[in-house]
Order: structure tokens, then C-alpha cells, then sequence
């Protein structure tokens, strides 16, 4: 048998062996049934493609007991798909940077009585986020001789606020897991003072994403055909800095009248967002959105000109690689994450932190660029769900053949 050959066999064997288990996924937030509450989608689209892969995937999800207060707590119920169960657990907690890491948390407690109530059996547990994901993990690991992999989502702000603690739930986290993931490149070599087993591999896009008529899209939403379009989405938190955004357009409408801004998502900053716009008379011109279900994502992406994420801080971004899917050019700032997606300028434009200034010249610029939209499709290849889940799955080959 020759070495191809020889690799080829392994891979398939490997495969076999996989529809043979069970993969327990912990994550704090999951999209529910209808998807009326859809935090977490990039999660749910990696297990979308995975499950083509194992016998069953679990999710745990504990949700925050709150009286039906939180929209969470009052939208999410436990259901099936396919070979895929969800279970969203509730529990009380209070966030350890609250009571300087006075721990009052029972995640890990509602994860273990939902796998003794449901009698839930695993072969392999991979956790989204360190806390409490991958602290409830490693517990699991102890107590169930599993191997665990966490990914390690949080923005730079974030995960710079966990290094900095150096709370021992946490380091012990990192250093027990049997495997690290991290979504961005540069704090590899930090993660890797805890544990030896670190990986870069990107969040990945989902299928629903791919160009389509941006004329047949701008007709689906009912926006102008003859407009120069900006949108952007996400939730609407102070991280995301839309309120540089909304200045830049303050700044672009002087000197370009076409141009229209429509922001989607929900958020505790909604009514400052337009509080903001009615105060600069941009009503308008931006518009702010609210919620954009999934099977209206694809044609928003497609109906701008340019996608546009004015975060302060990411660890990734995935809606930049959404956009790029469509063959739409993105203008970020630079958050930690976008500056390694937007690498070149046949790709977009990167704008200073928090400066409208540079932002309004980046999207004026943007608007006035011819671009290779072919050249950025298939920039956008690499990050297809396919493509990403097979790295992962090399991890999962790696920690179960350890």
C-alpha cells in the first residue's frame, strides 16, 4: 500500500469510527428551535456540518433562570433535529468579574443533573468559550474520562480580562483540556504557556451564505435600486461601535447623498443608536433594523455594496466572512480579529479604532473601488463550513488517538 493510499484508508477508518459516538457540545448560548433566539449560530453551524460525521451530537446550553425576564429564558425549550439533541438546562449565576472571582455559579450543576436525568452518554466533549463552557468541561473530564477541546471564542477584550486574572479556574481550564482551540492566530503562543496542545482554526461560514443578484436582493427588501448601500449586524452593545459608524455616515452623507446604512441586530444600545441618528437628522439614511431572521441574512448581505464592522473588539468577526461569501468587500476597524481576515485591500479596507474620521474615509473609498468580486469569492473558500470543520476533526483524530 502506498503512502496515499495508506492515509486515505486511515482517514476513512477514522470516520468509520466516528459514527460510532457520541460528541457532548457545552456552549452559554444556542440557537433555539424557530430561531427566534439565535445567539450563538456559529456554533450551530459547525455542528450542522459535524453531525454528518457521528452517531449523535449532544448540546448543553444552561440558560440564566430569570422568571422569563431574559429572552432566552422565556423563548428556549429543548428539542431534536436529525441526529442532534439541544438541552438548555436552567441555573443561577452571577459573573465571577462581579464579586472579584467570588464564584456563584451552577452551570456545572445543571450540565451533570441534565445528563444523569436524561441518562446521557459521550464519547468526547468539545466546550465553546472557557468560562463556563470549558471550566464545565474539564469537571466533566474528571469525572467521566472523556477527553475535552475547547474553542476559545471570546473577543480580545475578553480574553486579555482572563490572562490578566490569573484566576486558578481558569488556567486550570486551559492547562487540563487535552486540546485548545483558538479563533485568531495571535494568542496561539499565549494559550500555549498553558496547555502544549494549541490550534489556530477560523470560524467557518454556512451554506446559506453565496452570492445571488443584488438587483433580485434589494427587490426582497423593498430598498433602492440606485443607492450606494452600507449594512452591518450584530448585537447592538458598545463593542461593536456603531455609534463610530453612525458618525462616519454623518460625515459620508456631506459628501455623498446616495448613500443609505442599515444596521441589523438587537441590544441594550438601540434607543442611544437612535437617539444619535434623529440627533444628527440621518433618520433617513440609517436604519436601524432589529432582528434579521436567517433566511433574510443572505439577501442583506447581497443587497449592499459594502459590508461594514466597526468593532472595538473581536476575536473573529464571522459576519465579515459572511459578507465575503457574497462577494462583498469589507471595511473594519482594527479589533483583533478583522486584521486577520482583511489582509489585503483587493479583500477591504481596515480603519483606525474608534475614528469616524478614517472609517467615513474607508467606506467613501470602499464605494469608489472597482472590485474583483470573483478574486474575493474565492478568498472566501477557504473559510467554507466544510473546510473548517475538517480541521477540527483532525483535532478530535489527534486527542482520541493520543
Amino acid at each position: 500500500m502506498d503512502i496515499n493510499n495508506e492515509k486515505r484508508y486511515f482517514e476513512q477508518d477514522f470516520s468509520a469510527k466516528l459514527k460510532d459516538k457520541t460528541l457532548l457540545i457545552i456552549s452559554p448560548i444556542y440557537p433555539n428551535q424557530d430561531e427566534t433566539f439565535i445567539k450563538g449560530p456559529f456554533v450551530k453551524n459547525q455542528v450542522d456540518e459535524l453531525k454528518k460525521y457521528f452517531k449523535k451530537i449532544i448540546i448543553i446550553a444552561p440558560v440564566l433562570h430569570s422568571l422569563k425576564i431574559f429572552k432566552n429564558d422565556k423563548l428556549c425549550r429543548d428539542y431534536s433535529y436529525d441526529n442532534v439533541e439541544v438541552y438548555y438546562p436552567r441555573c443561577y449565576y452571577i459573573p465571577i468579574e462581579w464579586f472579584n472571582k467570588f464564584l456563584i455559579d451552577t452551570r456545572f450543576k445543571a450540565v451533570e443533573n441534565c445528563i444523569k436525568e436524561k441518562q446521557l452518554s459521550f464519547d468526547l466533549i468539545h466546550a465553546h468559550f472557557t468560562w463556563p463552557s470549558g471550566y464545565i468541561s474539564v469537571k466533566l473530564k474528571d469525572k467521566y474520562n472523556k477527553k475535552v477541546i475547547i474553542t476559545i471564542h471570546e473577543d480580545n477584550g475578553w480574553f486579555d480580562r482572563e490572562v490578566e486574572m490569573d484566576y486558578y479556574p481558569i488556567n486550570d481550564t486551559w492547562s487540563k483540556a487535552d486540546a485548545l482551540i483558538r479563533v485568531n492566530k495571535k494568542d496561539v503562543p499565549i494559550l500555549k504557556e498553558y496547555n502544549d496542545h494549541v490550534y489556530f482554526v477560523p470560524n467557518g461560514f454556512s451554506p446559506i451564505f453565496h452570492p445571488i443578484d443584488t438587483n433580485l436582493a434589494r427587490e426582497k427588501l423593498n430598498i433602492p435600486q440606485e443607492a450606494q448601500i452600507l449594512f452591518t449586524l450584530g448585537d447592538l452593545i458598545k463593542r461593536k461601535g456603531f455609534n463610530y459608524l453612525i458618525d462616519a455616515m454623518d460625515l459620508i452623507c456631506k459628501k455623498n447623498d446616495n448613500v443609505f446604512c442599515f444596521i441589523g441586530g438587537e441590544g441594550l444600545e438601540k434607543r442611544i443608536l437612535q437617539k444619535q441618528i434623529d440627533k444628527l437628522h440621518l433618520s433617513d439614511k440609517i436604519k436601524l433594523i432589529g432582528f434579521v431572521p436567517m433566511d433574510r441574512l443572505n439577501y442583506w448581505m447581497n443587497a449592499c455594496d459594502l459590508f461594514i464592522l466597526p468593532s472595538l473588539k473581536e476575536s473573529f468577526g464571522v459576519v465579515q466572512i459572511e459578507a465575503l461569501a457574497c462577494m462583498k468587500p469589507v471595511i473594519a476597524s482594527w479589533n483583533g480579529g478583522s486584521e486577520e481576515i482583511i489582509i489585503s485591500d483587493e479583500y477591504g479596507f481596515l480603519a483606525k479604532t474608534a475614528d469616524s474620521n478614517d472609517l467615513a474615509d474607508k467606506i467613501l473609498s470602499g464605494l469608489e473601488k472597482k472590485w474583483d468580486k470573483e478574486s474575493i469569492l474565492e478568498y472566501a473558500k477557504q473559510f467554507t463550513r466544510s473546510t473548517v470543520v475538517q480541521q477540527n476533526l483532525e483535532i478530535y483524530k489527534s486527542v482520541l488517538n493520543s
